[in-house]
């Protein structure tokens, strides 16, 4: 196993056409590890087990896994190379138990070594969902399970209907003419299939709204920037646009009732790899 913060692989990026921001990131996602951490609850682990954070961004919740993984492992994937750096820095103290692979996750090359795979807030961001449950199919050991969370059918609907609302104003709309959302929202029924043909048994998917509400306009408008908006910004090449998109988002958001709220709808979805007696799934 490599030393901990070494990037193994480092093919060209499917998921995102721009870099996140860490060290922000690291701070605002609250509501994520939130999530997560409701994710992680349904976790059995002994404590020896390799487990694969797939999409482990600023590592909050990877530390949590090695935390219940004293004589275990965690590969820590994220195509994000300032996701990674911060995940290094907050990761040094577990040594080479975590293990840091910079790659998309539609190019993870892995072949049975997890126990377990875990991913929260992260699958939405593949917009080829089969190929991905194919890849993490291959990852997992026979009889390994797969656990995960992210956006679902109708999440941040009522955000995105705002935003491309806004971005049709003459300032904004030749940035836009391009632009193609970089988001997956499945439905549970389509997800079971996906993993059935895939490979995976004892699927099961549902959906979980996550209403998520702010109390502030400045840490609303953080978030927006940080997260929510960032496809689209990246899109825009003026700060001053940038700046007039948040603040038209952030006005409009004000009146809402609750004001500052984010209507989040989560993915969940349990799976396994049969073991080697079991037929493979569909």
């Amino acid at each position: 196993m490599g030393a901990p913060g070494r990037l193994l692989r480092s093919p060209p990026h499917a998921m995102s056409s721009s870099d996140w921001d860490g060290s922000t990131y690291h701070r605002v996602s609250a509501p994520q590890v939130t999530w997560g951490r409701r994710v992680l609850a349904r976790l059995d682990l002994r404590g020896d087990e390799t487990v694969v954070d797939a999409g482990c961004g600023s590592g909050r919740l990877t530390a949590e896994i090695l935390e219940r993984l004293p004589r275990g492992r965690v590969i820590a994937v994220d195509s994000s190379p300032s996701m990674l750096e911060v995940a290094a820095r907050e990761l040094a103290a577990y040594g080479d138990r975590v293990e840091l692979v910079k790659t998309d996750l539609l190019r993870l090359d892995l072949d049975a070594v997890a126990d377990v795979v875990v991913s929260t807030a992260t699958f939405h961001w593949v917009l080829d969902h089969p190929a991905l449950f194919d890849r993490l199919h291959r990852a997992l050991k026979p009889g390994g399970r797969l656990l995960a969370q992210c956006g679902g059918k109708g999440n941040l609907d009522r955000v995105r209907t705002r935003a491309r609302r806004l971005l049709q104003a003459p300032e904004f709309a030749p940035s836009m003419a391009t632009f193609t959302p970089p988001w997956e929202y499945a439905d549970p029924e389509t997800t079971a299939e996906r993993l059935r043909t895939a490979g995976f048994v004892e699927v099961a998917t549902g959906l979980e709204e996550a209403p998520t509400r702010f109390d502030s306009e400045a840490g609303y408008r953080e978030f927006l920037a940080t997260v929510i908006m960032r496809p689209y910004l990246a899109e825009l090449a003026d700060a001053a646009l940038r700046e007039r998109l948040l603040d038209a988002m952030c006005s409009e958001a004000r009146g809402d009732d609750p004001p500052y709220l984010l209507d989040y709808v989560r993915l969940n979805m349990d799976a396994r790899r049969p073991s080697l007696s079991e037929p493979r799934g569909r």
